[in-house]
């Protein structure tokens, strides 16, 4: 196999995890939405813990796109 063949493929199996990533923030925001609706008054509560759930799974997007980028380019 060719070493240019090798990297698309690697970086293309590291990418996989944005898969994960888009249906993990779809749950929080979904679960965000849903508790508002039953408790509009809890929403000052739960907001923080929605954006830091988000930061956090936003940052495993960001990791599997820094490997891909290393595979490909490094």
């Amino acid at each position: 196999m060719d070493i240019e063949a090798a990297k698309m493929v690697g970086a293309g199996l590291a990418v996989i995890g944005l898969s994960g990533v888009g249906i993990g923030i779809g749950n929080i925001f979904a679960s965000f939405i849903s508790s508002v609706a039953r408790n509009p008054a809890a929403r000052a509560t739960v907001f923080p813990f929605t954006m830091l759930g988000f930061a956090l799974v936003e940052a495993v997007a960001l990791y599997a796109l820094l490997i891909a980028f290393l595979v490909l380019f490094g």
